[in-house]
C-alpha cells in the first residue's frame, strides 16, 4: 500500500465493507465463535514473514489478507460469545479508533490533541457524576473538587490509584522511597493487578493483608477489624483498603457501603476496584449494587467492559482531585513548563507520556444512542444472567452455586465430577468452536463461567448452550 490518500481511501473502503459483512455474519451466528489454528498455520495464512521482509501488502491483495485475518480472529459479535470481560463494542466505537489511528493526536498534552482532551474531560466528569462526586455540569465554570483521568486499562488504573494512596499515607515516598511499614488491606481474591501494583511499588507482596471471604468469595466486612488490628499490632500503616466491585471470578459485589463506613471510622483510604461492576451506576435498576461508592477516595472503572467501547479505556477517579495530582512528582523541561493554552494537560496524572484519545471511544458509544440506551444495556445483561441461572438450575445435571448479581455466571456440569474434568470440558468446548466460555475457581472449586456481555445474546441461546455442554462432555468421555 502506498502512503497516499488515494490508497488509504481504497483500503478503508475495503475494510469497512469487509468488517460490515463480518459483523452481520457473526451476529447471525454463522460459523464458529473462534477458530484456533496452530501458530504456524496462522503465520502462514497471513504470509507474515514475506510481507515483513518484502512489503507488498496493498490495494490489490489486501481484501484476501483481511479475510484470512478475520477468519483466525475471535468472533465476539457472535451471540455464542460468552467468554471474557471484554466488550462487544458498539460499532461507533470503532470510528473513534479509525480517527485516532489516522490523526495520531497524543492528547495528554492539550496542544497535541485539543478535541480528544476536551472529550476526555467531559466523559470523565460524566463518570464522576454517576459516583456522586460531580454536579453533572460537564463544563462547569467552577472546577469540581473531584477529578479523574483515563488510562490504558484497569491494571494501570489500579496502580495509579494506589500511588495516590501512597502519597497520602507517605508524602515523602516519591523522593525518599517507601517507609518500611506500609500495607494494603483487601479481599484475599482481589484482582491480581492489586498484588502486582503493590509489588511494582516496591512494598512487596507481604504488604497485602487479606480479608476473609464467604463461600462465594465475597469479602466479610466483619473481618475488616481483625485485619486492621493485625496491621496495627505489626506497627504498620494501612495505605489503602480495597473492595471488589465486582469480583472478576463470580461477578459478586463486596459490601461497598459497609467497607466505606469502616474506612471513614478509622480514617483509611478507600479504593474500589470497579473495573467491571462500576457500570452498574448508570442504570436505576442496578445502581443499588454500588450503594456507598461515594464514600471511596478512589475508584477505577473500565469503559471497555460494560460501556461497549473498544479496548482499552479505563478511568481512575478521585473524590479529591488534589490526590490525583500528588500521585506523581516529576519534572521534564520539554513537557512540564509554563505555557499559554486554553486547555489542561493530563500527562502529570498518568503513567503514560504518550496517551491515546481514549475518551473518544466512550463518547462515540454514548453519543450513538444516548445514556438511556447504555443504562438499558447494562440492566439487560445483568438480568439475563439471573434468568440463565434460574433456568440452568432446573436441570439436574447442572449446578449453579449462587444467584448472579452482575452479568457473570458460574456453573458446574455435574457429570464432570472433578476440577480437572471441568477444565477439560471447557477446553473441549473451545476446540469445538460452537460456544466460547471461560472457567474459574471459587474457593478451590473449578467452575465453567459465562460473561453475558454480548447485546446479541438472549434467552433463546441457553438451550443450545446446555446441549453443547452435554455434547462436549460426551465427546470428551469417549476419547
Amino acid at each position: 500500500m502506498k502512503d497516499s490518500a488515494e490508497d488509504y481511501k481504497k483500503v478503508v473502503s475495503t475494510t469497512t465493507d469487509s468488517l460490515a459483512t463480518y459483523v452481520e455474519e457473526s451476529r447471525a451466528g454463522k460459523g464458529p465463535v473462534v477458530h484456533q489454528a496452530p501458530y504456524k498455520d496462522v503465520a502462514r495464512d497471513l504470509d507474515l514473514q514475506r510481507y515483513i521482509t518484502e512489503g507488498g501488502l496493498g490495494t490489490d491483495n489486501y481484501e484476501s489478507w483481511l479475510a484470512a485475518y478475520l477468519d483466525h480472529s475471535q468472533h465476539m459479535h457472535h451471540p455464542h460469545y460468552m467468554g471474557h470481560q471484554v466488550a462487544v463494542p458498539h460499532l461507533a466505537a470503532g470510528i473513534a479508533d479509525l480517527i485516532a489511528g489516522t490523526i495520531n493526536n497524543p492528547m495528554a498534552i492539550y496542544e497535541m490533541g485539543p478535541s480528544a482532551a476536551v472529550i476526555e474531560r467531559v466523559v470523565v466528569n460524566w463518570m464522576l457524576s454517576k459516583v456522586g462526586w460531580h454536579d453533572g455540569q460537564q463544563l462547569s465554570a467552577t472546577p469540581a473538587l473531584a477529578g479523574g483521568v483515563l488510562t490504558h486499562g484497569g491494571s494501570m488504573a489500579n496502580l495509579t490509584a494506589l500511588l495516590a494512596a501512597r502519597s497520602a499515607a507517605a508524602p515523602q515516598a516519591w523522593q525518599r522511597g517507601n517507609p518500611p511499614n506500609l500495607c494494603v488491606i483487601g479481599s484475599k481474591v482481589a484482582h491480581y493487578s492489586i498484588a502486582r501494583a503493590v509489588s511494582i511499588m516496591g512494598l512487596g507482596s507481604d504488604a497485602l493483608i487479606p480479608v476473609d471471604t464467604d463461600d462465594n468469595e465475597v469479602l466479610k466486612a466483619d473481618d475488616l477489624a481483625r485485619a486492621y488490628r493485625l496491621a496495627l499490632d505489626r506497627g504498620q500503616t494501612v495505605m489503602a483498603v480495597i473492595a471488589n466491585a465486582c469480583a472478576t471470578s463470580t461477578g459478586l459485589y463486596d459490601p461497598i457501603e459497609e467497607i466505606g463506613e469502616f474506612c471513614q471510622e478509622h480514617g483509611l483510604w478507600y479504593h474500589i476496584d470497579g473495573a467491571h461492576g462500576a457500570s452498574a451506576l448508570v442504570s436505576d435498576e442496578t445502581k443499588h449494587l454500588m450503594a456507598g461508592a461515594h464514600l471511596a477516595n478512589s475508584m477505577i472503572w473500565d469503559t471497555h467492559k460494560m460501556l461497549r467501547t473498544s479496548t482499552l479505556a479505563a478511568a481512575v477517579l478521585f473524590k479529591d482531585r488534589h490526590h490525583m495530582a500528588s500521585a506523581f512528582d516529576q519534572k521534564g523541561s520539554y513537557l512540564f513548563h509554563e505555557k499559554e493554552q486554553p486547555g489542561i494537560d493530563t500527562m502529570a496524572y498518568t503513567i503514560e507520556c504518550t496517551k491515546a484519545g481514549l475518551g473518544t471511544k466512550l463518547f462515540w458509544s454514548l453519543a450513538a444512542e444516548g445514556e438511556q440506551a447504555t443504562a438499558a444495556f447494562v440492566a439487560s445483561r445483568y438480568s439475563l444472567a439471573g434468568r440463565y441461572a434460574e433456568q440452568m438450575a432446573t436441570h439436574d445435571d447442572f449446578d449453579v452455586p449462587y444467584h448472579p448479581e452482575a452479568n457473570i455466571l458460574c456453573f458446574r456440569y455435574r457429570p464432570a465430577d472433578s476440577n480437572q474434568l471441568q477444565l477439560a470440558l471447557r477446553n473441549r468446548m473451545v476446540t469445538r468452536g460452537k460456544f466460547y466460555i471461560t472457567s474459574t475457581e471459587v474457593c478451590g472449586i473449578r467452575y465453567l463461567r459465562l460473561v453475558l456481555i454480548n447485546p446479541y445474546t438472549d434467552e433463546s441461546h441457553l438451550p443450545a448452550l446446555i446441549d453443547e455442554v452435554r455434547a462436549a462432555y460426551d465427546s470428551l468421555s469417549t476419547v
